[in-house]
């Protein structure tokens, strides 16, 4: 049975598995010194399992990307000779030497994979637009009233739509995929644009809606374990995605069941951006807190019939007294005085 070896030992088998390693990485390696290398490692059969270990270690290391590498080559800058993985294996077996086995090397790269390179929350308040450039090169569009956290890693980039709506002109980067986490769905692309939009404190508008206008996305509902901001698709949401192409757009409800795929309205994926609001047979009492969001229209709504009656049109948020002379007008309502505010009630 074999035992565990003394520290001592176990430490000198270390060496000589590394001494052999680098030997048998030189040029001109002997068929005389690999006869030697084999007498060695069969000798005792506690190499042969070291040797098979670090063998393993090294193909982990040995199967991380090119740039990768190329990377790490850049941080040893001066010491290795030749742009080749050769050359740097100098001053990465260096490190091995002074006790940092590759393996243990392979899992700090993990670690390092698993670090964000940026990280930044940003707010736009009420009725404000806020236009974001981030490191990557993407551009980012907020409207009003919206909450984003952003995480750019090294093999990915994902933003957290929290609260609001926004317009994203993604750099396409086919190493580093783009995800968009908005409620109960993940979007995920390489380079388009597209707006996602999540509202979920308005009544009837809670779910999420995705609508392209560059590019292909694709949509998948994700697994949600408590208020994890990062959790992947599992593999049977996935089957289940959904990819949209430029000009169509996507809703979801709260609970992330999917829509059907329908066409872009005519105004484009976000006529916010031009300040327009645009509603289509809505409720008026949902057209009014969409209003909302960009600053007070003055105007409430008590009475659930009068919130049921469905609004057609597009209004400026920015003008709150166009709207008031448009309601009577649009609709069987008037205006009716309350102090602060004004009440719509049924015109009859």
């Amino acid at each position: 049975m074999n035992s565990t070896p003394p520290p001592e030992d176990a430490s000198r088998l270390r060496e000589e598995v590394l001494d052999w390693f680098v030997r048998r990485q030189r040029e001109g390696w002997s068929a005389s010194e690999e006869r030697e290398f084999q007498g060695w490692l069969v000798a005792d059969p506690r190499r042969g399992e070291a040797w098979r270990a670090w063998a393993s270690r090294w193909q982990a290391v040995d199967a991380i990307p090119a740039a990768t590498v190329a990377g790490w080559r850049g941080g040893f800058a001066g010491r290795a000779a030749t742009p080749t993985r050769r050359g740097f294996m100098k001053p990465a077996l260096a490190l091995a030497a002074t006790g940092m086995a590759v393996g243990a090397g392979y899992l700090g790269w993990r670690e390092l994979q698993a670090q964000p390179v940026f990280v930044q929350a940003f707010a736009t308040r009420r009725g404000q637009q806020l236009d974001l450039p981030l490191p990557d090169g993407t551009r980012l569009r907020l409207d009003t009233a919206t909450r984003i956290e952003v995480q750019l890693f090294r093999d990915r980039r994902e933003v957290r739509l929290l609260e609001g709506q926004a317009v994203f002109a993604v750099q396409s980067d086919a190493e580093r995929p783009f995800s968009v986490l908005a409620g109960p769905l993940e979007v995920r692309v390489v380079g388009t644009r597209f707006s996602v939009r999540h509202t979920p404190g308005i009544d009837g508008a809670d779910g999420t809606r995705v609508s392209v206008e560059e590019g292909r996305v694709r949509v998948a509902r994700r697994d949600r374990t408590g208020d994890s901001a990062w959790a992947a698709p599992s593999a049977a949401s996935l089957r289940e995605a959904v990819f949209l192409v430029a000009g169509q757009q996507l809703e979801s409800d709260a609970q992330g069941l999917l829509g059907t795929v329908a066409a872009v309205p005519g105004e484009g994926i976000a006529p916010w951006r031009e300040h327009r609001l645009s509603f289509v047979d809505t409720p008026l009492g949902r057209a009014l807190a969409e209003l909302e969001r960009y600053g007070s229209t003055g105007l409430v709504v008590n009475d659930p019939a009068v919130a049921a009656l469905r609004l057609t049109g597009t209004f400026d948020p920015r003008d709150p007294r166009t709207l008031r002379r448009a309601l009577p007008s649009a609709l069987p309502v008037r205006l009716k005085e309350a102090g602060a505010v004004t009440e719509l009630v049924a015109a009859h």
